[in-house]
């Protein structure tokens, strides 16, 4: 039986376990803190696992020389950019992770705009970075509507969208720029591998969605198209955080904007290869968006996503643990793209405090219905949690548990979904009700339908058409 050793603890990770664990391989782990899910897989598969840092190197290694695992999979960021693939490769290890040196174009949102232009890869922004506020600002003033990120990645946060000269209720349009460029840097402050800067960049509208894929240096192999749900609370409102709910596969973008994101994952690898000298190696994937300027690349994930792991785990129809194999020893092209025709949606489950006050998430204690859970038929990922004294679980500050519906179609997908999450019971939790319900689903095609009649305009005609809320399309000569 081969075996498999899982780096990381979130409900990615337990989603790459699952589908590992249907391989019919022996599940290994290393985890920050006890997973109860992966922890129940690795007992069912005969395996074992340790209590670590998955960011630790020499506590990777450690696992793989005691488990001496076929393959290890590496799930976060962190390790990546901490270099524990490389060094899990330099013993000997067959692994499944970018390397730090390619792993970059993530942690370096200046690193990832500078190839694009360098080498043309499409779907590619106008951006600046800079490491003083006041030259961010007059950046951005220059520029209009601007997107200010911190130039490494944080988790997700520390992102402000600024549309031009729009109001605000509490602010004027200055202070709303400086405020969001010292915000950006605020989020580097527990960071010391990257410049304190911040990265502006124009702001585009539209529809998100991403596009996850296994490189191997050469081939290509890409999931079915996820659009995830980054701000806490419901209708898109709320701060930006890890993920609050995922919907794949996605009726509202067309086959030419999936390969367009491919054509761009697989542009972006080229460069890499071109600029570092190293083939990529890994997961890729490009989360996008469909604007009036066609499909953009909004920024690059190393790895898969969490939540979007969850879609592309459960819609592969096929032998996981022979696919990222072939992935991690160069034979992906004789992988076969094989999915399921099948929707899903994923709904996460957090405590209140989240994502903005850790303290205040912790500890809340909660319990599964999981009789309820199989007469909806659907499965239970655990990320930030571990078992309570006393019974149940408790929350350790982040997305608690991330529930997966899947139906033959979206509407029996968001039903089953809505069920599950109904079963996670405890104080002081709360999900997003609206994703993947017909009014999002119509709204996603409405907005889709809007920016490609622009792109395909522009495509076709040579002109320049634009659409703009509440005037309709607006030709230029």
């Amino acid at each position: 039986m081969d075996r498999v050793l899982v780096i990381g603890d979130g409900a990615r990770e337990h989603a790459l376990a699952w589908g590992l664990a249907r391989s019919g391989v022996r599940l290994y782990a290393l985890m920050g803190h006890l997973n109860p899910g992966v922890a129940q897989l690795v007992r069912e598969s005969g395996g074992s696992y340790r209590l670590g840092s998955p960011t630790s190197a020499a506590e990777a290694v450690k696992a793989a020389e005691e488990f001496s695992p076929d393959l290890v999979v590496v799930g976060p960021e962190e390790p990546l950019f901490a270099g524990v693939s490389d060094a899990l490769r330099e013993r000997g290890f067959i692994t499944l992770g970018a390397s730090s040196g390619v792993a970059i174009i993530e942690q370096r949102k200046d690193v990832a705009r500078g190839l694009q232009w360098k080498y043309g890869v499409p779907g590619r922004l106008v951006y600046g970075v800079f490491a003083d506020v006041a030259e961010a600002y007059s950046f951005a003033k220059a520029l209009g509507s601007v997107a200010i990120k911190p130039v490494r990645q944080a988790g997700g946060k520390g992102v402000r969208v600024v549309y031009g000269e729009a109001k605000y209720l509490d602010s004027t349009l200055d202070e709303v720029v400086a405020r969001g460029a010292q915000e950006a840097k605020a989020q580097l402050a527990s960071y010391g591998d990257v410049p304190q800067a911040v990265l502006v960049e124009e702001a585009v509208w539209g529809v998100e969605y991403t596009v996850q894929a296994l490189v191997d240096g050469e081939s290509v192999f890409a999931f079915l198209p996820v659009q995830d749900n980054p701000h806490a609370y419901e209708l898109g409102l709320g701060p930006e955080c890890g993920g609050m709910g995922t919907v794949s596969p996605l009726p509202f973008i067309e086959e030419g904007e999936f390969h367009a994101a491919v054509e761009a994952i697989k542009a972006t690898a080229e460069a890499v290869r071109r600029e570092f000298g190293v083939e990529y190696v890994g997961v890729l994937s490009g989360q996008m968006m469909l604007t009036a300027m066609g499909p953009v690349v909004i920024e690059y994930y190393s790895r898969f996503g969490d939540p979007e792991a969850l879609n592309a785990v459960y819609l592969y129809d096929g032998d996981l643990y022979d696919l990222f194999l072939k992935a991690a020893t160069k034979k992906l092209h004789k992988a076969q793209r094989r999915f399921k025709a099948e929707y899903t949606v994923v709904k996460a489950i957090a405590p209140l405090g989240y994502p903005l006050d850790r303290r205040l998430a912790a500890g809340r204690v909660f319990h599964v219905d999981w009789d309820a859970v199989r007469r909806a038929g659907c499965l239970v990922f655990f990320g930030s949690a571990e078992p309570a004294e006393g019974g149940g679980y408790k929350t350790l500050g982040s997305r608690a548990v991330e529930i997966l519906g899947a139906g033959a179609t979206p509407e029996e997908a968001y039903e089953r979904a809505e069920r599950c999450a109904a079963a996670v019971k405890g104080e002081g939790l709360f999900y997003r009700s609206d994703i993947s319900s017909p009014e999002y689903m119509a709204a996603m095609k409405r907005k889709a339908e809007q920016v490609r009649a622009v792109y395909k305009w522009r495509g076709e005609r040579g002109e320049r058409l634009v659409w703009e809320p509440g005037k309709g399309l607006i030709r230029f000569g």
